[in-house]
């Protein structure tokens, strides 16, 4: 089955350029030239992926992924002119699969592209056993469910993923350089604030009290790990 895509940009000479690598890759391809179009657009298709921009006349890439994510877990690429790692936090934050810079390399754009697609295929629902279990926090990641006293989390993409790496190394300690090519990609392998950032936002979620963790443990300067499970 061909993937649909959306390019959302208000700027004519990327979305052209976006569409022309992306069909010519086998994708399909929608456009938006604002975040308001992207919104309709986003409700009348079944997409596959989203390329958002960060910049936009009308409403902004955040506003637009903000909304997406009270709904849809569909994988997005945030598109940016700006390098700045205060965005970046900010769209892993609110759900973005991952982060493209302007001017990018058209290689690139492929290569993370099927990465995202890759990641996306782990979140589909399927059977499968508990991984975890102390009668107050519960998480099954083949049918991508955390509970915490019987009340189902709701966790952004990276969110998820960070903890299910975690859960798989249960017990050992995962470095920085580690989760960061494991679940954004070689790219962000010196991105530490990424980590730290959505590793804050889990423990909110997860930990009765996020100043004396029970599950999510930090080992200072080197990475974190999931308490061992017995």
């Amino acid at each position: 089955m061909v993937e649909k895509i959306l390019v959302v940009d208000d700027a004519e000479d990327i979305r052209g350029l976006l569409k022309e690598l992306l069909q010519a890759a086998g994708y399909q391809t929608f456009e938006a030239t604002g975040g308001t179009e992207a919104i309709h657009v986003i409700e009348r298709e079944s997409l596959d992926l989203v390329f958002l921009d960060i910049a936009m006349p009308d409403i902004s890439g955040f506003q637009v992924l903000r909304q997406l994510r009270k709904t849809s877990e569909i994988p997005v690429i945030m598109l940016s002119a700006r390098t700045d790692t205060i965005d970046k936090v900010e769209s892993f934050e609110l759900g973005a699969d991952d982060y493209i810079t302007k001017p990018f390399k058209l290689a690139e754009v492929i290569a993370r592209v099927k990465a995202v697609l890759r990641r996306g295929e782990i979140r589909t629902p399927m059977a499968g056993k508990v991984d975890f279990n102390d009668g107050r926090l519960l998480i099954n990641l083949n049918k991508r469910c955390v509970t915490v006293e019987g009340k189902e989390l709701k966790l952004t993409p990276k969110e998820y993923e960070l903890l299910r790496e975690l859960v798989i190394n249960a017990g050992k300690v995962l470095e920085y350089p580690h989760l960061l090519r494991n679940v954004w990609g070689s790219e962000y392998v010196n991105a530490r604030e990424l980590v730290q950032s959505v590793f804050r936002r889990l423990r909110l979620k997860i930990e009765s009290d996020p100043k004396n963790p029970q599950y999510l443990l930090t080992v200072n300067g080197v990475g974190y790990r999931f308490k061992e499970i017995p």
